[in-house]
């Protein structure tokens, strides 16, 4: 018996990365999937490979029609939504604020922040009727610490925490919990692609990113996207219905700080610089 035997669950960004990974776990635990994407002959090759239990609709999040659309599909296959997660982003390159164009900013918050404000939108009404939903948000270790994230993505992931906060504390009373995940140094083709390769071209550049990331955490091994589609299971589940407006963090202790190892190294080199003790 699966943990989400017989909900209902739409998936948006699910043809890659953290989605795809979350797209075939839900499968196996049994629930019913409707995959959101842009990338729609990646998408439907997948809802292909899982069978019966998932379809494939294009969905542009930064588009209303497209998000309304991808949710109404879900009720009129089965009647209802339990779950949506919220996940479809990009990427891009760390360029100086001054040389941000505006369009690059406009459109960052245009679907990593009104693609999630969509999504909301467009549930709510569903879970409400239902009075029980799942909703679960993307964000990342990017929105709470400095230096992990450009500034147009590190600006739109702190305001989706705060968005899935004041979300969850209107939507408590219906019933409905509203949840994050922050994940840390994911390889995932996201890195690629924000350095403006193709999406083929990026995918290649995953197993690179494994090696790079391995040393970058106190856990020393690479994060997987799989690590964050359990958080993600187990915020669509009820296991976790006493929880909502949480940002959980994936990040093997990313934001931590610098490894123990690295502060004992730098206390050994500055202990003969030290005053001695005075008798």
């Amino acid at each position: 018996m699966g943990r989400l035997d017989g909900k209902v669950v739409v998936i948006t960004g699910g043809a890659s990365g953290i989605g795809e990974a979350t797209a075939r776990l839900f499968a196996d635990e049994g629930a019913r999937l409707f995959i959101a994407d842009i990338l729609d002959a990646k998408g439907e090759l997948i809802a292909r490979e899982l069978g019966a239990c998932a379809r494939y609709v294009h969905a542009d999040v930064s588009v209303e029609a497209d998000v309304k659309a991808a949710i109404d599909f879900a009720v009129r296959a089965f009647g209802r939504l339990d779950c949506l997660f919220n996940n479809a982003g990009f990427g891009s390159g760390g360029a100086r604020i001054e040389a941000i164009p505006v369009e690059s900013w406009d459109r960052h918050l245009a679907v990593l922040l009104r693609g999630v404000f969509l999504g909301i939108k467009h549930a709510a009404p569903i879970m409400s009727a239902q009075r029980s939903g799942s909703i679960i948000n993307t964000a990342s270790v990017a929105g709470f610490r400095t230096g992990m994230g450009p500034h147009p993505y590190s600006a739109a992931k702190a305001a989706v925490m705060q968005l899935t906060r004041t979300a969850a504390v209107e939507l408590a009373e219906n019933g409905i919990r509203v949840n994050c995940v922050c994940p840390g140094a994911i390889p995932t083709p996201i890195f690629g692609k924000g350095m403006g390769l193709s999406q083929e071209a990026a995918e290649k550049t995953v197993d690179a990113l494994k090696v790079a990331f391995e040393s970058r955490q106190p856990i020393r091994r690479t994060g997987t996207p799989l690590d964050v589609a359990r958080a993600v299971l187990w915020l669509a589940s009820d296991e976790s219905s006493f929880v909502t407006g949480e940002a959980i963090v994936v990040d093997g202790g990313l934001t931590l700080g610098r490894s123990w190892a690295e502060t004992v190294a730098q206390l050994q080199q500055l202990a003969p610089t030290m005053p001695k003790q005075m008798p």
